[in-house]
């Protein structure tokens, strides 16, 4: 069984595959559902996420100075280079991808508490 199928099977385990159609393009909703299990609530992950697969803290200010739509776009789509973050093209709808790029790159993103 390949990463797809497992990131499809945890989507699907997390409730995502069945967001009202409202909830498609709504960024916030699909980053709760899907990539604060690595990335936690606030964009910041616990040490033990990072320590063992180098999660990105995405309010690190060096990230923010370079983050754009499509950065974060092409990494969920396509996973990280080292494939220790899965690619979820296949497994979330473009429209979910297109609706979190845009709210982590965006300021609101940076107000969560």
């Amino acid at each position: 069984m390949g990463v797809k199928w497992l990131v499809a099977a945890v989507v699907i385990a997390l409730g995502l595959g069945a967001c009202d159609a409202g909830d498609q393009g709504d960024g916030k909703v699909v980053y709760e559902k899907v990539c604060t299990t690595c990335h936690g609530p606030t964009g910041t992950p616990d040490a033990t996420m990072v320590a063992k697969l180098g999660v990105r803290d995405l309010r690190s200010p060096e990230l923010r100075a370079r983050i754009t739509t499509y950065l974060v776009e092409n990494q969920v789509k396509h996973g990280s280079k080292n494939k220790l973050m899965p690619a979820f093209e296949g497994a979330i709808s473009d429209v979910q991808i297109k609706a979190v790029a845009d709210y982590v790159s965006s300021k609101q993103f940076l107000e969560r508490k």
